[in-house]
């Protein structure tokens, strides 16, 4: 099947829509009124509608993390009386925030976290069974949380869904291991990965309670970006997580990482027992006992989180997603074997993405692929050796892994939309010659005017437009495509099309990188049958 490539020029209607988004979000704000009190099955909650749309923040999902709770999977929310106010954001997830984060935080760090926000179009009748879109953020696994206000899911509840995000506990707090802890859950083993833990309560939540906010709890896409987009897998991937959504968006998410997890616990090789353990001794805790798992639990929540930020110093073993066997089992390996959520999938990165590795010369990159050649004649052009090793390293992470997704999940019987977005803000084109990781979120999400104040141009606002239909759609029925919008060619394993999204406009067909990802996927599957 050939595909000829498409531009796309904004039409009339199209400028229309766009003058009239424009017009609304330069309009003086209306002033906030008392929403709805909702029922969750907690116990009752209000929040507030403005500007069209009804909010309710700082909903708790499950208890406070602390004390006894630390280091354990999620426990039910206590139930409350009265009416709860729901109006702010809660505390995000304990972390140190670094100054160049692309979305900052709008509240302190703290670990008594576990809380989700909903927003629905204030028009919307409480049975209106809208789509849902679930935010997940991402961060590194140690950043991240859902306050910011890039993430706010106001502008796509005006354009008809159910909008909800939570905190999930990040760094030591989300993902270690203790022998201590290995011996008191015995009984069910949930055990490291309480992170994803989390989100998978998160997601519980959202099918027992959704409904009352206008939802529809069989209708729900979950969405997220970098460890966000790697969590999406991960929950496609887990059996814990079957049958609570139907749709996925995966940004730039790392697919190809079961080869760099620690297992839980492993015999004669390191594990996350043995990171575990060697913080605990750095911050003066010995032993394997339940006193040594006390004296963790009693340590300050300063001391757990020193280190682990992305712009932080370690300073004693780091602790991430691990591969545990029931609630993290290895997305990869799970994507090769076939077992993986059969949902429709948007996958795809961004066109200056993540990547890193050692500054190697140009001929000691290329010997590390099979076909050295053929690595040669696909990136042989790419200048300086800078953009050279970053392209190698970017692919490598997280634009062949997207393919590998898109080719398991299209095996599997299901619809893919594969994307690369490299739409650069007009502000951003003098610093940015294409898209770097994470800058693609606020036009997915139409929080532009949160992440560029002032300077958000009108092509700005049609891009942004035009990528938040294509999720919208598919939210709402599995299909990006819609009327008035360019056609998104579905997935194939012959042709393997690709949607790009360019400072020009929009082109469907062949991938001009095609032959760097063959080459790439070629020393992924070698390095596998090692």
């Amino acid at each position: 099947m050939n595909f000829t490539p498409l531009r796309f020029s904004p039409g009339p209607a199209a400028a229309s829509v766009a003058a009239l988004l424009m017009a609304a979000s330069a309009a003086p704000a209306v002033q906030a009124q008392s929403a709805p009190v909702v029922a969750t099955t907690s116990g009752r909650v209000s929040g507030v509608t403005e500007d069209g749309v009804t909010a309710w923040k700082g909903i708790p999902f499950a208890q406070p993390p602390v004390g006894a709770l630390r280091w354990r999977a999620p426990q039910p929310p206590r139930s409350w009386s009265g009416v709860r106010p729901a109006t702010d954001y809660s505390n995000d997830c304990m972390q140190i925030p670094f100054a160049a984060d692309a979305a900052p935080l709008g509240t302190p760090p703290a670990e008594d976290c576990l809380y989700l926000n909903v927003w629905k179009p204030a028009g919307a009748a409480a049975n209106a069974r809208l789509p849902v879109v679930v935010w997940i953020y991402g961060g590194g696994w140690v950043n991240g949380g859902a306050s910011p206000a890039v993430y706010s899911g106001a502008p796509m509840a005006k354009d008809g869904v159910v909008f909800v995000s939570f905190n999930y506990r990040l760094g030591r707090f989300g993902f270690f291991a203790h022998p201590a802890l290995t011996a008191e859950n015995a009984d069910d083993g949930l055990l490291g990965n309480y992170g994803y833990m989390d989100q998978i309560a998160a997601l519980k939540w959202v099918q027992a309670n959704v409904a009352a906010f206008g939802g529809d709890p069989d209708n729900v896409t979950i969405i997220g970006e970098s460890a966000g987009g790697g969590s999406v897998l991960n929950l496609m991937t887990t059996p814990l997580a079957q049958g609570l959504f139907d749709r996925a968006v995966a940004m730039s998410a790392p697919a190809r990482m079961d080869s760099g997890l620690k297992p839980l616990h492993a015999e004669g090789r390191p594990d996350a027992e043995d990171d575990g353990q060697g913080f605990a001794e750095w911050a003066g805790v010995t032993g394997d006992d339940a006193p040594a798992l006390a004296a963790l639990r009693a340590l300050p929540a300063e001391k757990v989180v020193e280190g682990t930020g992305m712009a932080t110093r370690p300073v004693a073993p780091a602790s991430g997603p691990m591969i545990d066997g029931k609630v993290l089992v290895g997305a990869d390996g799970v994507f090769r074997a076939q077992q993986q959520a059969r949902v429709p999938l948007m996958i795809g990165g961004v066109t200056a993405d993540i990547g890193w590795g050692p500054p190697l010369a140009r001929d000691e990159m290329l010997a590390r692929f099979p076909d050295p050649d053929a690595a040669r004649e696909a990136y042989g052009d790419i200048t300086p050796d800078e953009a050279f090793r970053q392209a190698i390293y970017m692919d490598a992470l997280m634009i062949e892994p997207a393919r590998f997704v898109a080719q398991e999940q299209t095996k599997a019987g299901e619809p893919v939309w594969h994307y690369r977005y490299g739409y650069v803000a007009e502000t951003m084109r003098s610093e940015w010659p294409a898209v770097p990781h994470a800058t693609e979120i606020p036009f997915f999400l139409k929080t532009l005017d949160a992440r560029y104040p002032g300077k958000v141009v009108a092509a700005d606002r049609e891009a942004s437009n035009l990528i938040a239909a294509y999720v919208v759609n598919f939210a709402r029925a599995g299909d990006p495509n819609g009327a008035n919008l360019p056609r998104w060619p579905v997935f194939d394993a012959q042709s393997q099309p690709i949607m790009r999204f360019t400072n020009d406009g929009i082109e469907a067909g062949r991938d001009p990188w095609q032959a760097r990802l063959d080459v790439t996927q070629a020393a992924a599957e070698a390095a596998l049958s090692k």
